[in-house]
């Protein structure tokens, strides 16, 4: 007889992000070419300063376990961070460095949600918050946003949303899968309408330095002085300084969540890599040229995404004001005829698209909001470049076909 897997197996899926990603690597294996939009994944290099200081750490033996919550150099510098830069006042014991923000997120939700409790997600929402929640027994609470509405929660809204069971809010600005970053008057709505209740906030802002035009990122613990005591900050170091590998995110939380973050860890890793901790503390404490030139590279990528989906047949996209995403609206080519295949869905959609144009995209469904798709730009110019040009033949085939 074979081991039966718990019950907790059935709630969890595969990230769809990862799974186009594997999916597109599959067909690149077999000598096809795709062009792959699927992951949110920096192109670039991660900084020559950086490598720099993880082959000096190994150089010097730091390739020892480390205390399980970071070690007290990098703890002190996110807490200085954010001290100094958000006006958030910290201390190195509220800092939990882990392996990457998704880990972050995890210790941060199994150390405040359990059965029975209810965590409040606006959609689209990034892929893996749902499942995150329900691996520690508590119910996502799902509430769909609209593109006419800048796909942004209200406060009344979020409080209809509110029961005796809500323990949490998810916010993300700027968004994945969106790009949508909330201003600060509309964050601080949204704070004084949590302060109406007894519900805490986690605040993933892994895209604060990735922002476009006048788009500006805002920590929401610094919105009210009762906001520190209830709110979880997540951020790292993956996106804005292209070090997704080498696995370094955190979470700054009010003490007594931070420390059980810390217990928790020691139980399930023992500590991040000691080599990539050394090699966050020098990106966030180095020289910062490099993150103001891949934002630089960012923006003209945008620029450039806008401008040729504007050339998209039925598509229509919210202007990103950070991360690297657009998120298109193809629902105007739901139940067509594209690739000889009915598409009825964004999952279909991006099989046709794969399958036809060998373009990878991410479907709408994985983030809560069918009839759209992901698309990542975070690659080079001349790759956005050849993808819309597939995009655009694929789709303006489907369109004499069957006009819109």
């Amino acid at each position: 007889m074979s081991l039966a897997l718990a019950a907790r197996s059935t709630l969890i899926a595969p990230s769809a992000t990862l799974a186009m990603g594997a999916e597109a690597k599959r067909l690149k294996a077999q000598g096809l070419e795709v062009l792959d939009f699927a992951l949110g994944e920096p192109d670039f290099a991660t900084p020559p300063n950086i490598e720099a200081a993880a082959i000096r750490a190994m150089r010097a033996g730091q390739t020892h376990y480390t205390p399980p919550a970071g070690i007290p150099e990098l703890r002190q510098a996110v807490a200085a961070l954010y001290t100094q830069q958000h006006g958030l006042s910290t201390d190195p014991a509220q800092v939990v460095i882990s392996n990457g923000a998704k880990h972050s997120i995890h210790n941060a939700l199994m150390a405040v949600c359990g059965p029975g409790d209810e965590v409040i997600i606006p959609a689209p929402y990034w892929v893996s918050y749902s499942d995150l929640v329900k691996l520690t027994g508590a119910t996502p609470v799902v509430i769909p946003t609209t593109e006419d509405h800048g796909f942004k929660l209200s406060p009344e809204r979020f409080l209809k949303a509110v029961t005796p069971r809500t323990r949490l809010l998810m916010l993300n600005s700027p968004s994945n899968p969106t790009g949508v970053v909330y201003d600060r008057i509309e964050l601080s709505a949204l704070a004084e309408a949590v302060l109406q209740t007894e519900v805490g906030v986690l605040s993933d802002e892994i895209y604060e330095q990735l922002t476009f035009g006048d788009a500006q990122p805002t920590c929401f613990a610094t919105l009210h002085p009762a906001l520190a005591e209830r709110t979880i900050t997540i951020s790292g170091v993956s996106k804005t300084y292209a070090m997704t590998g080498w696995r370094i995110g955190w979470a700054v939380a009010p003490a007594p969540v931070a420390k059980f973050m810390g217990d928790l860890q020691s139980q399930e890793t023992s500590n991040p890599c000691s080599i990539s901790q050394w090699a966050a503390l020098e990106a966030i404490t180095g020289p910062q040229d490099s993150v103001a030139m891949m934002k630089a590279e960012f923006q003209k990528r945008r620029d450039y995404v806008l401008e040729r989906i504007e050339r998209l047949p039925g598509v229509t996209c919210p202007p990103p004001g950070g991360a690297f995403y657009a998120f298109l609206n193809v629902s105007a080519h739901l139940n067509r005829t594209l690739g000889g295949t009915v598409v009825s869905d964004s999952t279909a959609f991006c099989r046709a698209a794969l399958s036809q144009a060998r373009v990878a995209l991410v479907m709408g469904s994985a983030f809560g909001a069918e009839g759209y798709v992901r698309l990542s730009f975070a690659t080079d110019l001349r790759t956005l470049e050849r993808g819309f040009d597939a995009l655009e033949r694929f789709l303006h085939e489907s369109v004499v076909r069957a006009p819109l």
